[in-house]
């Protein structure tokens, strides 16, 4: 009988984004800091289930927000998401761990990003893609081992259907309704919400 496969994540040294110059909440997108943290010569995977309880190392995830004119796609947490920390909160992000199986790509966070978004909603409309920014909560325990880079899609449609058991009450709603809402979505989400506003 085989060994099952252990996931590998990918990410960076704690002491790499310190360097960069840690902040705590939500920094607007930089293309040089990104460029910084992504160097490969820093880049490494380590196994999943080490990394979640590891603070010297930061993964990356990237987390995409889907938006129609002025409202955004959420959706509830639900049991078949792998973050059981995460489990019933609410979220406006899309997004996962770049994983190894991901290396073999000449751009192996993008290509991570754009699998994470194709298993987990199916997108039916022509959409714009921006980098948006960085979120970094150390007040968390998920947080403290992770770092997120924000995507912005802009979409002609709000047409997007989940693809997982994990993504529960999904649809749009506008910008301020969520927000009204906070305190019933995870960190991340209240931080990004809050930037796109200002």
């Amino acid at each position: 009988m085989s060994e099952p496969s252990i996931e590998r994540v990918l990410g960076l040294p704690t002491s790499r984004f310190r360097f960069a110059g840690l902040f705590q909440g939500f920094l607007p997108f930089d293309p040089d800091l990104f460029a910084f943290l992504l160097d490969r010569t820093y880049l490494e995977y380590r196994p999943r289930g080490e990394a979640e309880t590891d603070l010297s190392f930061k993964q990356l995830i990237p987390y995409v927000i889907l938006r129609h004119g002025s409202s955004l796609f959420h959706y509830t947490r639900g049991q078949g998401g792998t973050e059981t920390r995460l489990r019933a909160r609410r979220s406006v992000g899309i997004g996962g761990h770049i994983s190894a199986e991901d290396a073999g790509a000449t751009d192996p966070y993008r290509a991570g990003m754009l699998r994470e978004l194709a298993e987990e909603v199916h997108i039916a409309s022509p959409f714009r893609e921006r980098m948006f920014g960085l979120i970094n909560d150390d007040s968390t325990p998920v947080g403290s081992v992770h770092l997120g880079v924000v995507h912005l899609l802009d979409l002609n449609e709000p047409a997007v259907q989940p693809r997982e058991a994990g993504i529960a009450e999904a649809g749009f709603a506008p910008l301020a309704e969520l927000l009204s809402q906070g305190d019933e979505f995870e960190s991340w989400s209240r931080l990004a919400m809050e930037s796109i506003v200002s």
